[in-house]
Formats: structure tokens, C-alpha cells, sequence
């Protein structure tokens, strides 16, 4: 899971300009999931080998009205408690003021790791307005001018100093983690509730209820699973940027970030809509496992072609991603529930399989003979070998003479052929191409 960092801050220091640097400058990557995190609030970035998600928050401003400060706090810890580290900005023109104070107390009461950052100093006048922060007691303070790009790399060096190292032990304990996603009232709190067979969270017929990601354990059979309940994702234009609800948002691309398969819960009586589409893109795009959960399938009419007609319509609008495998459900009926964990198993096993490399070796040797590897401007695509690099999912390291010949199309041909031979259900596989002198 990559880390998370949040900017925090009153009104006013400069947080969306720090988080545009960082974002857009040329010390980071940015990698936009098209659709549903294209937007100013979150982007992925990367430091010295270091991929991490960064959050820009809304300005915490202590008011007199108590139920707007309660609200402004809210937010502020919302965002904190989803960060394993904190960028704590304030303002070095303007210098210290109370307002900073009140935000360093929420800070402290997370025990996050905390990096303070003292803004808006591109002048030697205003170098010594640093040591004014230290009654914060937040740590020693970076100084950096987010306008003009100063001492970002001295601040990120401190930030990837916070990581937590990878999470192998969240992996070890043998539980499949299941990330229940989705748009608001689908149905993804009612399915969880049924498939542990409680109320364990709460369902309500107004979107937004789950503002969280949920972990709840399960044994069934023998195997542990983790189901992960989250908040529905709309369209990013219907998200309010000062609720709540974006940092609910955050967390359930999280969750898919984390998770090992994917439920992708629709609501039968909507059909797969345009949103629906890009949440199973980005599930798509993380690499991870997945099962395609039509829910409310007591609510349709239907005869013996029912579930044929509208299978096929789902196989055609989610194209990109044909090996999910599609169920029909009613979490409110409990109809075929018992074979949502059947599919997460087999989907599960897929996705961790390996192939031997011989074997593999075998199959991308038939498949060229077949189909003949394209050529442009009299050279010829040559496949030498391949091996498999990683399981989860399954990625192919595939050997060639010049990378740049391998056409999109016998990319996919060469996709389809592993899927026709090894099967590969419910689970994406990655094919990378890596240049080899020719002897």
C-alpha cells in the first residue's frame, strides 16, 4: 500500500501550491486514475524511489460558531487519520499565530509523524521567522517557498523519512483481504452485513452512509478473509471539496489499493453506468484481482434471457477487463450469495499463481509460431524468452530484440494467448518488455 501524505494547515499558507509543486514539478510523478482521482485533491507522487499518495486539505480556521469549528476539525482529522505522515504548513511571512497552535494540538493528539514546514520564505528577512514555530513542539521546522520550488527536495527528504516500511506483516497473516467498492447505495454495506451474517454495519437508504473504510475479519471454511466496507465514490464533480465526504473517498481507493480482490458491487436496476465504468477501471489499473457483483437482482423482471441479455452488456461495457468474473445478487434475499466467496477464492488463486518458466516459455514459443510477430520498416519483433517476476498479480518479464515493434495489438494477442492457456480468471496480468542484444 503506498504511504499517504496529508498537507495540513490553516487558510491561507500556501497548502494547493506546495501540493501543486509537488505534484506537477519535475521531481514527481504524477499518475492520474482517469475519471475518479483526476482531480486537486489527491495525486500520487514519487521522492527517491518513494510512490505515495498526497492530500491537500481544506484550512482549518477555529470560529466562534461551535458547530462550524467541530466540522473544521472533523475535516482535520478525517485527513490526519488517513496519513501516515503530515505536513504541518504555516505561513513564515505572517509568522506564528494562534491559529497554528490550535491545529499542532490536533496534530499531536494523532501521534502521526509530523514535518513542519515553514512557507513563503524566498527572502533572508524572513529566515529567522522559523524559530517563532517551535512552540509548537512539532518538531524542527524545513523552511521552503512553495511558489518558487525552494527547499521542497530538503522537505520531501524528511517526509520519506516517516514511512512506515512495507507492510509485509499485513500480508503474512494468510487472510484474503476483500474491498467491497462501489458507487453510493449499491448495496455494498447490505452485502457485507449478509455475507457475515450480522448488522455489523450500518445500511441506510441515504447515499453517503459509509464515510470509512471498514475492516471486519471473517472465517468461513477454514480461511480467513478481511472485508472491507467503504464509502461509495461518485462523480468527482458531485463531491463537495469542504466535506467530509472526499476524505471517505480517499479511503475507499485506499481499500482497493490494499485489498487482494476486489467486489465491484452495481446496482442491477441501474445498469452499469458511466461511474460504475471508471471504478472498475481503477480497480483495473491497481492490478488487483476482482469480481463483478450485480446486487438488487430481485428487483428485475425477468424471463429465461434475462441474465444472458444483461451479462452481455456488462461483458461489453467493462471490455478492458473481460476476465472478471459477473454474478447476480440480491444481498436483500441472500440470493447466490454463497458463491460470492467461491468466486473470491478462485479469483484469489489466479492471481497468486505461478507459472514455471519453461512452460511459459513453451506457450509464448507456440504462440509466435501462430501468428507471426509484426515488423515495421524491414525489422522484424523477436521474442527470445520470458519469466515470471511477480504473482499478484501474475507479471511476465518478456524479452526483445526493440520493444518499440511490439504492437499494441499482439501485446494484447500475446495476453490472451497466456489467458487461453493458463486460464488466469478474475485476475489482470501484466506483460513487461525489457530489451535483449541479439547474440
Amino acid at each position: 500500500m503506498k504511504p499517504i501524505v496529508a498537507i495540513v494547515g490553516r487558510p491561507n499558507v500556501g497548502k494547493s501550491t506546495l501540493f501543486n509543486r509537488i505534484a506537477g514539478a519535475r521531481i514527481a510523478i504524477v499518475e492520474g486514475t482517469p475519471g475518479v482521482t483526476r482531480d486537486r485533491i489527491y495525486a500520487d507522487a514519487e521522492w527517491l524511489q518513494n510512490v505515495f499518495t498526497l492530500i491537500d486539505t481544506g484550512g482549518i480556521e477555529p470560529q466562534s460558531d461551535d458547530d462550524i469549528m467541530r466540522q473544521m476539525q472533523r475535516q482535520a482529522e478525517l485527513a490526519v487519520d488517513t496519513a501516515d505522515v503530515i505536513v504541518f504548513l504555516v505561513d513564515g511571512r505572517e509568522g506564528y499565530v494562534s491559529a497554528d497552535m490550535e491545529v499542532a494540538n490536533i496534530l499531536r493528539r494523532s501521534r502521526k509523524p509530523v514535518v513542519l514546514a515553514v512557507n513563503k520564505v524566498d527572502n533572508a528577512k524572513f529566515e529567522d521567522s522559523q524559530y517563532d514555530f517551535y512552540q509548537l513542539a512539532v518538531g524542527d521546522p524545513v523552511t521552503i517557498s512553495a511558489q518558487q520550488g525552494l527547499g521542497i527536495g530538503d522537505l520531501l527528504d524528511e517526509v520519506v523519512a516517516h514511512f512506515p516500511e512495507a507492510a509485509a506483516p499485513e500480508e503474512e497473516d494468510g487472510a484474503v483481504r476483500i474491498a467491497v467498492v462501489g458507487k453510493p447505495n449499491v448495496g455494498k454495506s447490505s452485502l457485507v452485513n449478509a455475507l457475515l451474517k450480522e448488522e455489523r454495519t450500518i445500511v441506510s437508504d441515504v447515499p453517503g452512509t459509509t464515510r470509512d473504510a471498514i475492516d471486519t475479519p471473517l472465517t468461513v471454511g477454514g480461511r480467513d478473509y478481511v472485508l472491507i466496507d467503504t464509502a461509495g465514490i461518485r462523480r468527482k464533480r458531485s463531491i463537495d471539496p469542504k466535506s467530509v465526504e472526499r476524505y471517505g473517498v480517499i479511503r475507499a481507493l485506499s481499500a482497493v489499493r490494499r485489498c487482494d480482490v476486489a467486489l465491484v458491487v452495481m446496482d442491477a436496476a441501474e445498469g452499469v453506468t458511466e461511474q460504475d465504468t471508471k471504478i472498475a477501471g481503477y480497480v483495473h489499473e491497481e492490478g488487483k484481482a476482482s469480481v463483478i457483483v450485480i446486487n438488487k437482482w430481485d428487483l428485475i423482471e425477468k424471463d429465461t434471457h434475462t441474465m444472458h441479455r444483461y451479462d452481455k452488456k456488462v461483458q461489453s461495457e467493462l471490455a478492458f477487463m473481460p476476465y472478471a468474473k459477473r454474478m447476480f445478487v440480491s444481498a436483500l434475499t441472500g440470493q447466490r450469495l454463497h458463491r460470492v466467496l467461491r468466486h473470491v477464492d478462485e479469483a484469489y488463486e489466479q492471481y497468486s499463481r505461478r507459472i514455471t518458466t519453461g512452460l511459459l516459455n513453451d506457450i509464448l514459443g507456440e504462440a509466435a509460431m501462430l501468428n507471426e510477430p509484426p515488423s515495421d520498416a524491414g525489422r522484424r519483433l523477436k521474442v527470445y524468452y520470458a519469466t515470471q517476476a511477480a504473482i499478484r498479480p501474475p507479471t511476465f518479464v518478456v524479452f526483445v530484440n526493440q520493444p518499440e515493434l511490439m504492437h499494441f495489438s499482439y501485446h494484447r494477442y500475446l495476453e490472451n494467448y497466456l489467458r487461453k492457456a493458463f486460464g488466469f480468471e478474475g485476475t489482470p496480468i501484466r506483460l513487461v518488455l525489457r530489451q535483449r542484444k541479439e547474440q
